[in-house]
């Protein structure tokens, strides 16, 4: 996602959370929310017809 500023994100969102990230976490909590961005980014790119219908109920 280009623009997106990991760092910058965990940052924002560790103030509107009030949740403190100590110096010593904040480079593992920036490349774990890399990752997820990654994964995210490849399950949002996946094509989705528009027939497709939402299940009201997921049953594996």
């Amino acid at each position: 996602m280009e623009g997106f500023n990991v760092g910058e994100y965990v940052d924002q969102m560790g103030l509107l959370l009030d949740l403190e990230i100590r110096d010593e976490y904040r480079d593992g909590v920036v490349a774990n929310f890399e990752r997820i961005s990654a994964i995210a980014n490849l399950v949002n790119s996946f094509p989705i017809p528009e027939d497709i219908e939402v299940a009201s109920v997921f049953e594996p």
